[in-house]
């Protein structure tokens, strides 16, 4: 069973790294994204993170980014939910 953070995060790295439709449905913990996606570069990771903020609605402080965040899906997620639930 999926979360609902988990269907907009997918829905978001759709989005804005223009993935094919159902491309970020198969993705598991273990799927690598920076590095691993060629969609997802020093450019994109900027507007990857402004739209889990707006989505999402967290803010995500500087200090908070670095290469462990973007290294897999299930990184990403778990920081998304730790943000949406307040730690």
């Amino acid at each position: 069973m999926t979360s609902d953070t988990d269907q907009l995060l997918r829905r978001i790295l759709t989005d804005v790294l223009g993935l094919r439709q159902g491309q970020a449905d198969d993705f598991t913990a273990e799927t690598g994204l920076f590095g691993h996606l060629p969609e997802l570069d020093s450019m994109a990771v900027a507007g990857l993170l402004t739209e889990m903020e707006d989505r999402l609605d967290i803010i995500i402080e500087d200090d908070e980014i670095d290469g462990e965040l973007l290294e897999s899906y299930g990184s990403l997620l778990a920081f998304a939910e730790a943000k949406r639930n307040g730690s």
